[in-house]
């Protein structure tokens, strides 16, 4: 998985850079919350393991940027505090977003088993982008379920969600297969006969 750290203290940076790598993580880490946002605003991540306290931009400020551009694919935010555990600190982080809370100094277990987390709940969110993109369409008639569980016609359901309207026409091939035949029965007058 690739993980973004964002860490100001050199020494914690690079003990959990090694960590990372050595259970085959793909690591880049970064000293603020500025460097970052702007390695994210670049080519976005799947994780971010962030100190909450660091110079210029902090952990908390950095998940609510990212959370506010609410990009398609979601980025997994575990912020590391030194600070104690209470209660307004959960609620802070809930707030900004933060999907993830630990304690330093890290204890590897922790940190192992909140990556395992962070891959189901990023596989979860690729399945359900990938069934969002689905669209039921009836076999037969070529209705659509709309989100409201209702069958609508194609045209109607288009224009709706992507704002199309259609214009009706034949295809050669219909054309050849119900027109060309109607029109020879109507010649032969047994088209009013059937």
């Amino acid at each position: 998985m690739n993980i973004l750290i964002a860490e100001d203290e050199m020494v914690s940076r690079r003990l959990l850079e090694k960590f990372l790598t050595d259970i085959g993580h793909t690591v880049e880490s970064v000293s603020n919350g500025v460097e970052a946002w702007e390695r994210v605003s670049r080519k976005p991540v799947r994780v971010i393991v962030s100190d909450w306290k660091m110079p210029d931009m902090d952990g908390l400020e950095l998940c609510r940027k990212i959370r506010a551009e609410g990009r398609e694919d979601y980025t997994y935010f575990i912020l590391l505090s030194s600070v104690t555990r209470t209660k307004d600190n959960f609620m802070q982080a809930a707030r900004a977003g933060v999907d993830d809370f630990l304690s330093k100094p890290l204890n590897h277990d922790e940190i192992w088993m909140r990556l395992r987390v962070a891959e189901r709940i990023l596989s979860f969110t690729r399945q359900i982008k990938q069934l969002e993109s689905i669209l039921p369409i009836c076999a037969y008639c070529k209705k659509i379920r709309n989100d409201g569980d209702y069958w609508e016609q194609l045209e109607t359901y288009m224009n709706e969600h992507a704002g199309l309207d259609f214009s009706h026409s034949i295809c050669p091939d219909c054309y050849d297969e119900h027109v060309v035949p109607e029109i020879e029965a109507m010649k032969k007058g047994s088209y009013l006969d059937s």
